[in-house]
């Protein structure tokens, strides 16, 4: 590598980084802005008990097809370090190509970033550092929070942050075109002969999930970018106290005098106009449908990682210790299992007391799971079938479980990752499913933002039109 990679601040050098390269250093560095807000706060992107850092309403998630179209997995251009180098980079930002200024600029930045992924957050160099999987899934995280963490309105995204956003992730992505699978392959010689060789291709599960996310990323672009000239606005910072939102912990409208700082959508006396409501509530369908569709991806990238040996070591030994006795009895009843009733039943009134539960349900569900998987050689034949009657109701409960638990996280979809997510996040080393998992994570939170703050407004109208 190339020791200029590695940037040493103490030293002395002929062109030390510029102002204001060091506060772009501050704001993009790995860990160093947290987003705030409502919309924020609940969201599953930033856990409270992960810094890898999850909603959907109750039907089930929109089926994605299954083959998408390549955008940048063919024919992508050619890296962004490729380009910074080659000073083409000035064509990224739409800036002027005579600005050295910016240029030398970006092409610190990136050099410290890609510094930072190769030594794993290691400043040390001593090999201490994460994986690459965990590193580029916190860059992609981290990124989100930087570019994201103070939007709080309907309104086009800053060009410099969009730009940043464009720029560092086409980066972080270019990783996956590298990422490649061989199949059997025949090759023709010049003299008629035929032989059969390893030919590569993108890896099915980048082949068909990177396009979608591309498309998802771009279409809420545009969504933000349609918020101009808009007939309502903001004031910063005043005080309402409007109702919750009964089915969902984050707050509609309510600024406390700790969060004085966020805006609230205002509208015309009259409320808005009849078109200017069914414009809202088509954008609102587009981003619930984005964000239906990036949770679908997310899911399967969590299910696809293996389950850490350290989260299955600390499993409790009984499925109804963990969920308790009142779960338990509703979840084993011989008469038809009703998820949502027994969600209704618990009467969950805060985000603390769903993600609790969630996490016993899920621990609950891979005990039954690993009991109902469990062979027995003892050979008598009545506790043989002891034991297929305990597997299959094993089977049951684990089922039930499952069920239980996609009901809780479509219920309340701000709800923050699970012990169980988080742990596969942070020993996944699979670097193609940590930049899905995360990129489709950040995604889900993005669109879910759009959705919160469309129903801000429409909310706020309908409550003046009621007067």
């Amino acid at each position: 590598m190339d020791s200029s990679l590695v940037c040493d601040e103490n030293s002395d050098m002929d062109c030390p980084p510029s102002s204001e390269d060091q506060m772009e250093r501050s704001n993009t560095d790995i860990g160093s802005s947290t987003p705030g807000g409502d919309s924020l706060d609940y969201s599953r992107t930033i856990s409270e008990v992960s810094t890898y850092s999850e909603p959907s309403i109750s039907d089930e998630p929109l089926p994605l097809p299954m083959r998408w179209p390549i955008s940048k997995l063919v024919g992508r251009a050619s890296p962004i370090l490729t380009k910074l180098r080659m000073k083409q980079h000035v064509d990224v930002l739409d800036e002027k190509p005579c600005n050295d200024d910016i240029a030398n600029s970006e092409l610190e930045m990136m050099k410290e970033k890609f510094s930072k992924l190769l030594l794993g957050e290691d400043m040390s160099g001593s090999g201490k550092g994460v994986c690459s999987a965990v590193a580029i899934s916190n860059a992609i995280t981290n990124l989100y929070a930087t570019v994201f963490g103070h939007c709080y309105k309907l309104e086009p995204l800053p060009p410099e942050k969009k730009s940043m956003w464009r720029r560092e992730m086409d980066c972080l992505l270019s990783v996956c075109d590298y990422i490649v699978e061989f199949y059997p392959s025949f090759q023709s010689l010049p003299d008629g002969t035929t032989l059969e060789v390893m030919a590569s291709r993108p890896r099915s599960d980048i082949y068909i999930n990177l396009p979608a996310l591309e498309k998802l990323d771009a279409m809420l672009l545009e969504i933000l970018d349609s918020f101009q000239n808009t007939e309502f606005w903001y004031d910063e910072g005043k005080q309402s106290s409007i109702a919750c939102n009964s089915r969902s912990f984050r707050r509609v409208i309510h600024r406390d005098d700790e969060k004085w700082w966020l805006p609230v959508p205002c509208v015309p006396a009259s409320g808005l106009p009849e078109r200017s409501q069914k414009e809202l509530q088509q954008k609102r369908e587009c981003a619930n449908q984005i964000h239906k569709a990036a949770m679908a991806i997310n899911s399967a990238m969590l299910c696809e990682m293996e389950v850490p040996e350290s989260y299955l070591a600390a499993l409790p030994k009984s499925g109804r210790s963990s969920v308790g006795d009142s779960i338990y009895r509703r979840m084993s009843t011989p008469d038809k299992f009703c998820p949502d009733y027994l969600l209704d039943c618990l009467d969950i009134t805060s985000e603390h007391e769903a993600l609790d539960i969630a996490d016993r349900v899920e621990a609950a569900m891979y005990v039954w799971r690993r009991k109902a998987c469990m062979n027995n050689s003892k050979s008598s034949w009545d506790m043989v079938k002891d034991l297929m009657a305990d597997g299959d109701k094993n089977h049951m409960l684990a089922s039930r479980a499952e069920s239980l638990l996609l009901w809780l996280k479509q219920r309340y979809p701000e709800l923050s990752q699970t012990t169980l997510d988080t742990s596969k996040i942070q020993y996944n080393k699979d670097v193609g499913q940590a930049i899905l998992e995360s990129y489709s994570r950040v995604l889900e939170s993005w669109a879910f933002n759009i959705v919160a703050w469309i129903d801000d407004v429409l909310f706020i109208d309908g409550s003046v039109k009621r007067r």
